[in-house]
C-alpha cells in the first residue's frame, strides 16, 4: 500500500509541472508510483479529491467523489 502523501506529492506534482490551465489523467499518477498501477486508481481519487484539485470530464467541472468513467484533474484556481 503506498502512503496518501505520497500519492498527493504525485499528484501535485503534475499538476504544479502542467499549470493551472493544462489537465492530466490520474493514471499519470499512479503510474508514477506502481508498475502496477491499475490498482491504484481508487486511492489515487480519493487522495485527489482532498487536494486543491479540479476534477472535469469533457471540460466541464465534476464532483471528483461522485463522477463515473474518465476524468482529468487541473490545478484550482
Amino acid at each position: 500500500m503506498i502512503p496518501d502523501a505520497e500519492i498527493a506529492a504525485a499528484l501535485m506534482e503534475l499538476a504544479h509541472r502542467r499549470g493551472p490551465r493544462a489537465s492530466f489523467c490520474p493514471s499519470e499518477a499512479a503510474r508514477l508510483l506502481s508498475p502496477d498501477w491499475q490498482p491504484l486508481m481508487a486511492e489515487v481519487r480519493r487522495v485527489a479529491a482532498g487536494l486543491p484539485l479540479v476534477a472535469t470530464q469533457g471540460g466541464v467541472s465534476v464532483d471528483l467523489r461522485s463522477a463515473r468513467g474518465p476524468i482529468r484533474l487541473r490545478l484550482a484556481e
